[in-house]
């Protein structure tokens, strides 16, 4: 670029600076007491009028508004900070003394006030607020600072506080305006007996705000005096840095200076109003080929093309106009000098554009490419479904890169299993599984359609040896479809010209190939082409052998946990049963549901819920489910049940600590209820799981009130039970979190809603099932959802007898005759010889081995059921009498005349009972 040498390239319409030192006249100032010129300078620097002296104004004010908001927001704060101070130490004050032990005692006694007030005002003293106040439920203090407010009513609002909840407010009261918090007072059974007050004044609450505004005032200053000093500085090295210009001279150099200095690497050439050249840099003189001495030639004088020549000469402007010189293809951009007062004339930068169409173009290509790559690995394997990631590697890649694209998967890729590892001769059946293009009329195969490609297409080479394959021209192309002509001439017809099939191959497994199809609209594949679909179909191919294994783990993890949950539900006249199980969409997970048969026409009712999903969380689920089954089989309590399984998964977790995996169980929760259909008495005992539901016969919505219990495994308490009655048709209904609890729904609502689908009477337990699944089934389903409904019966009084029997032996008769006449009345005298002979036995042994009354019971259910109760809590047992004793034969004998029996204890002893098959048809 040519050099300025510090000059105009014309005369300035201002004074020149001739930098001539002060002589006797300026001395002469001076002493006529005018000011110095240094006092000159800076009183100039100050000015508003002036660059500077704005700078200096605005940096004061900008320094004034931050020290004014500072000291503003420290206030606003500090009020604030006293405020919750003064609440907060009221809030506590009030809670501490009314939680202390022996209020409640103390406020129903004799003499409230006179124990209550000494200890408030030492806790007043101590807490350091201005009253406590004790107060019954109408507002009358029992004390106060001022004992002669003791007796009156309390000013400020004690409402909320009678309904159990704290009030906090401001008020004027007999010491002041203050701070006030109310707490309720309640007692054991949670009624609110009375109310406890404190107050503080807000005045008496410090805040560090005080100590710390001096130290911002004091930053404020020193920052205001920094700033003064810092844009008097500024404002003296910007005067001397100019050297007295005036305002037009400064614009013109600056001007003309911008204009070369923002052409670097570029041909920059100045043409004045008149059409001279006024300045020409070496790059112009280069592209235009212009001689050295241009400089105050005439634009038309230079021999320049005429469309050239006519933009220079003109004026006008021009932004990347392109025009020819030579063999050169220049753009030119043309702009006026006159524009904010400047000479007339313009300014032209030009640049050989030859060499930056071709850079323009790869630059573009490249750009595109990138683009097309990053949509790709946005795009592609957002889900863990095969089809899906198929679908979006052809709607990703037909946007930029082809007009059609297809995927084609082997067989066992779509149902998660392991394609063969190795080489093929031929390719295997492919299934179509994602196709996507600009139009819907094409003669492809279309999605869904199973088939085989020849051997010779593109598509089964590239299949068979792993390598990408192109095929620029199909219609070149002829030969490598020679075994299907037909569909070939269809698809070159339809106007199909190019092909890329590339395999899709992850870990060293084939499992599909990827073709890509151009039309006659674009130009052809080339050979770079073949790595860009090579780069999304790896990324593609990655993300389906990912989905294809999470299938494959799904569907194991499926299949275990079905074989594990109850494949069909026993028989029982109890309760009706409906129930229904969903996995979760993204992972099997631990909930199961039971229903067991017990002795003495009982069922138990069981669900559960283990933490996590996966393989470990549903295997972990079936060993909890057998285990439940065998204590079930022990006939305990639901308490004890659950104690036992408690202490089992401890020892779960302890195997798994010990042989150092991570996987332990810590989470499982389960509710396990015993139905009794002759009393019609549930006992329900839970560890950490959710309330049942409980829907009386008119269709009442409750959830019974059960202690909670720690979830399975954490040790440490015991379990309770709690028996209710349930009316007969009352429906109890179980069900785990996944049912009432999402990520857009909340468990209360969840619950809400479980109630108000559950309050219509008349349901079937199916119909009710429906209804719920309706109402909750959430649209993503995260978790499982294990759901149990059961409408109870009751057992019909007339098949239930029972009738207390001596303790004598010779009492053993008249219970056989009593047996036999109730046998009659229920028309079972078939079974009246063997149901003699184990009852016989049952009271034989009851009179042998224990004390006390002993009675006996029989049930007419689906068995004839004969119960033996005594005070004793031994329990007899089976075992092989030799030939030489007398006894021990007995209970062998009943094991062999009934289906089972079996001894459950009660809090007064035990139960021997025993089932007894009938030879009649079963009641329905």
């Amino acid at each position: 670029m040519a050099r300025i040498s510090g000059r105009f390239p014309w005369p300035p319409s201002g004074r020149w600076v001739t930098g001539r030192r002060p002589g006797r006249g300026d001395r002469k100032e001076r002493r006529d007491g005018s000011p110095t010129p240094s006092a000159r300078r800076v009183r100039s620097a100050l000015s508003i009028r002036s660059v500077a002296g704005q700078m200096f104004v605005l940096q004061i004010t900008v320094v004034l508004l931050l020290i004014v908001a500072a000291v503003t927001t420290l206030l606003i704060q500090s009020r604030t900070d006293r405020f919750e101070g003064a609440r907060g130490r009221s809030l506590a004050a009030a809670e501490a003394f009314a939680h202390s032990p022996g209020l409640v005692a103390t406020m129903q006694g004799p003499h409230p006030s006179k124990v209550l007030q000494p200890l408030t005002e030492a806790a007043r003293k101590r807490g350091g607020v201005d009253f406590i106040v004790v107060m019954n439920r109408d507002g009358i203090r029992f004390t106060h600072p001022l004992p002669s407010k003791i007796g009156k009513h309390f000013v400020g609002t004690i409402k909320p506080s009678l309904a159990g909840r704290i009030t906090l407010e401001t008020v004027n009261g007999p010491l002041g305006h203050e701070v006030q918090a109310v707490v309720p007072v309640m007692d054991a059974k949670g009624r609110v007996v009375g109310m406890v007050s404190s107050g503080l004044k807000v005045r008496r609450v410090s805040s560090a705000i005080d100590r710390q505004l001096p130290v911002v005032l004091g930053a404020g200053a020193a920052g205001l005096a920094l700033a003064t000093a810092g844009t008097a500085l500024a404002s003296s090295r910007l005067r001397r840095q100019t050297h007295g210009l005036g305002p037009a001279e400064m614009t013109r150099m600056y001007e003309h200076h911008d204009a070369v200095l923002h052409a670097v690497r570029e041909g920059v050439i100045i043409v004045s109003g008149s059409g001279r050249v006024l300045l020409a840099n070496d790059e112009a003189r280069r592209l235009l080929g212009l001689t050295p001495d241009v400089e105050g030639r005439r634009v038309t004088d230079l021999g320049l093309s005429e469309r050239i020549t006519e933009l220079l000469v003109s004026g006008r402007v021009a932004t990347d106009e392109v025009l020819p010189v030579g063999d050169q293809l220049l753009a030119v951009n043309n702009r006026p000098t006159d524009r904010r007062g400047g000479p007339p004339g313009s300014v032209a930068t030009l640049r050989d554009s030859t060499e930056l169409l071709a850079l323009a173009g790869k630059a573009e290509s490249a750009q595109s490419r990138l683009r097309l790559l990053y949509d790709a690995s946005m795009t592609i394997g957002t889900t863990l479904d095969v089809q899906r990631t198929a679908q979006e590697l052809t709607e990703v890649a037909v946007v930029w890169f082809a007009d059609y694209v297809t995927v084609d998967l082997a067989e066992p890729v779509l149902i998660g299993a392991e394609p063969p590892v190795g080489s093929y001769r031929a390719a295997p059946e492919l299934r179509r599984v994602a196709l996507a293009g600009i139009r819907d009329d094409h003669p492809l195969y279309r999605a869904g359609e199973l088939h085989t490609f020849p051997a010779t297409t593109p598509m089964a080479t590239g299949f068979v040896t792993g390598r990408s394959v192109l095929v620029s021209d199909l219609t070149k192309a002829a030969d490598l479809f020679s075994q299907d002509v037909e569909r070939f001439r269809r698809v070159v017809q339809y106007g199909c010209r190019s092909l890329i099939t590339v395999p899709l191959q992850a870990r060293g497994v084939l499992m599909g190939v990827a073709n890509f199809w151009r039309a006659q609209d674009r130009p052809h594949f080339e050979e770079g082409d073949i790595s860009l679909a090579e780069e999304m179909a790896a990324r593609a191919a990655v993300c389906i052998d990912n989905a294809r294994r999470y299938t494959r783990e799904h569907a194991m993890a499926v299949t275990l946990q079905h074989s594990l949950l109850p494949r069909g539900l026993p028989e029982q006249n109890a309760v009706d049963i409906a129930h229904r199980y969903l996995p979760a969409q993204t992972g099997v997970g631990g909930d199961w549901f039971d229903v067991i048969p017990l002795p003495g026409a009982r069922v138990a009712l069981v669900i559960g819920d283990v933490v996590g999903h996966g393989l470990h969380a549903a295997a972990t689920m079936g060993r909890l489910r057998t285990a439940v089954q065998n204590f079930s089989t022990l006939d305990l309590p639901p308490h004890e049940l659950l104690s036992h399984l408690d202490e089992l998964v401890t020892r779960i977790d302890q195997e798994a600590a010990t042989a150092n995996q991570d996987a332990v169980l810590a989470g499982a929760t389960c509710l396990y209820a015993i139905y009794d259909p002759s009393y019609g008495r549930c006992s329900l005992s839970r560890a950490g799981h959710l309330l049942p539901a409980l829907v009386h016969p008119d269709g009442t919505v409750q959830f019974p009130e059960l202690p909670a219990g720690p979830p399975l495994g954490l040790g440490g308490l015991p379990f309770e039970a709690v028996d209710i009655h349930l009316p007969e048709g009352s429906s109890l209904v179980l069900y785990t979190d996944g049912l009432v609890e999402d990520r857009e729904r909340d468990i209360d609502t969840g619950l809400r809603t479980l109630a108000t689908v559950l309050a219509h009477p008349g349901r079937t337990p199916d119909e009710t099932c429906e209804a719920v699944f309706g109402a909750l089934l959430p649209v993503r389903q995260r978790d499982d959802i294990a759901l149990l409904v059961a409408r109870t019966r009751m057992l019909d009084p007339e098949r239930i007898a029972d009738w207390e029997v001596p303790s004598d032996p010779a009492a053993v008769a008249d219970a056989r005759a009593d047996l036999n006449r109730q046998l009659s009345r229920w028309g079972l005298e078939e079974a009246a010889f063997t149901a003699e002979l184990v009852l016989s036995e049952l009271i034989t042994n009851a009179i042998r081995y224990a004390t006390g009354p002993i009675r006996v019971r029989l049930l007419y259910d689906r068995t004839l059921i004969c119960e033996v109760s005594d005070t004793s809590s031994t329990s007899p047992h089976l075992r092989y009498a030799a030939t030489e004793d007398e006894g021990g034969r007995g209970l062998f004998l009943v094991s062999q005349l009934v289906q089972h029996w079996g001894t459950r204890y009660t809090p007064e002893g035990k139960i021997i009972w025993t089932e007894q098959a009938l030879g009649g048809p079963l009641l329905t």
